[in-house]
């Protein structure tokens, strides 16, 4: 996407049943657009339908944010999966999101995979025709298929003519309270330093992107990321003062 104006996404609803994960009431009135859990790493149908209701009350879009099939690890850890079970995963889960938004008369604007399901489809080719062909397929005779949210890298073009071969849009997007190594990537969660706890260092990243300048690698390399929109994480303890200071920042307050 093109648009101008860099929005603020953040993932919302990973709640568990009793089990509480982010402060979502607290989160949604700064971001503009809400990953939605779709109860494979996190959530439920309960969770899924109150985080549903609490971004049309402050009039927030939502995004499937799809994972592999893995409570246990937060969707974090790689599956085997072949291509034709994740498509089947995908639409599963952006189909049960899309059911609940029905019933609020809300829609499902967009898809970003989450955890390790991200991080392979831009690994793996295969992965990410997989998800592609996943989100053309759900749409209707006269519609787009929803925007895939992806990371950016250095190689935005490449995944853009990628993605182009099924007809879907891509939406790239930064990490304002993530490390990233020298070669464009996230900075792996297995290193203690791969996600910021300075407000400080979130802040200026997220500057940074605002106003395309490079960002600087975990070793200091600098490097030039495009983004649509930024990500700031509701289970980092930061969360909410540095998602209000993001807010601040992108609007020009």
């Amino acid at each position: 996407m093109n648009d101008a104006k860099i929005t603020l996404n953040a993932d919302i609803g990973e709640s568990f049943g009793a089990w509480k994960m982010g402060d979502d009431q607290l989160i949604m009135p700064h971001i503009d657009w809400a990953n939605v859990a779709c109860g494979f790493h996190a959530s439920d149908p309960l969770t899924m339908l109150e985080t549903v209701k609490l971004a049309k009350q402050h009039q927030v879009s939502i995004g499937a944010h799809p994972s592999y099939p893995d409570l246990v690890g937060f969707g974090r850890r790689h599956m085997a999966c072949k291509p034709d079970e994740i498509t089947a995963m995908v639409q599963y889960q952006v189909g049960a999101l899309k059911a609940i938004a029905n019933g609020q008369h809300m829609s499902v604007s967009y898809v970003k995979p989450h955890g390790a399901l991200y991080n392979d489809m831009l690994s793996d080719g295969n992965i990410f025709d997989a998800v592609c062909g996943a989100i053309s397929a759900l749409k209707q005779k006269s519609e787009q298929p929803l925007p895939l949210m992806i990371m950016a890298t250095p190689e935005n073009h490449a995944w853009l003519m990628r993605a182009e071969e099924h007809g879907v849009e891509l939406i790239f997007e930064g990490f304002a309270d993530r490390a990233y190594d020298d070669n464009g990537r996230l900075r792996s969660r297995q290193y203690s330093d791969a996600v910021y706890d300075n407000d400080e260092q979130i802040i200026e990243q997220g500057r940074r992107f605002n106003a395309g300048e490079p960002i600087i690698s975990i070793n200091g390399k600098s490097l030039n990321i495009k983004i649509d929109s930024l990500c700031v994480h509701g289970d980092n303890p930061k969360a909410i003062s540095t998602i209000e200071k993001l807010r601040s920042l992108l609007v020009g307050d």
